[in-house]
């Protein structure tokens, strides 16, 4: 879902799109910057240290297109080399995502990430419950089973909001467009438009892994 398509009041569901093999099509195509791909002009500066590789995924729970991309990149996650690190960031295109930047923060910090994650794209895209604002989230934290008190507290702390504010900083150095999206090695960027399709996007990371690899 791009920039332009977030200012629409309701947004199209994806179709079922599979999955293709990794390493035949590896193994037949070479990506191209500008046309699989966009280098960064500036590189990002990455948390993960060396010698270790960042692939960072922008996403934004009531994004569509990011609940379907969810299983599949899970899949993808898990067969990951051990070199490479793995890590997500809320997008904030408007100021009304930031609510949902909090959430995903404050799950972090009460260890409740992996358990509740998948819960928030269900709530949103398959109960219809939305989690924009403090009180819907505390509805949802509350009907999982979380000390509501801790999590307000949490919630709306400054190390949560720094963590919100350090995410839209990110996004920005990527210049992200559109989500989901991933940031390889704070050197790369694919989306969807870039890469004609996020399961063609993995295949596009994968080689952009090995790039940055080579490179190192």
């Amino acid at each position: 879902m791009n920039r332009r398509e977030f200012s629409a009041a309701t947004a199209a569901s994806l179709g079922a799109l599979a999955l293709g093999m990794p390493g035949l099509a590896l193994a037949q195509q070479r990506f191209e910057a500008g046309r699989d791909f966009r280098a960064i002009d500036k590189p990002v500066p990455v948390d993960t240290p060396a010698p270790k590789i960042e692939v960072v995924e922008f996403f934004w729970y009531s994004c569509p297109h990011c609940n379907a991309f969810e299983p599949k990149l899970v899949a993808w996650s898990k067969k990951l080399p051990p070199d490479v690190v793995l890590k997500r960031v809320p997008i904030a295109f408007r100021d009304d995502f930031v609510p949902q930047q909090r959430l995903y923060y404050t799950l972090e910090a009460m260890g409740k990430l992996d358990e509740l994650h998948q819960k928030v794209f269900d709530a949103v895209h398959r109960e219809r419950k939305p989690t924009n604002r403090e009180e819907a989230i505390l509805e949802f934290a509350q009907a999982n089973g979380l000390d509501v008190a801790k999590f307000k507290e949490l919630y709306n702390s400054f190390s949560i909001s720094a963590k919100a504010r350090r995410a839209t900083q990110l996004q920005n150095a990527y210049q992200v467009e559109g989500v989901p999206a991933l940031g390889v090695a704070g050197k790369y960027y694919i989306d969807g438009e870039v890469s004609k399709g996020m399961d063609r996007g993995l295949l596009v990371a994968d080689y952009l892994i090995g790039e940055a690899r080579k490179a190192k």
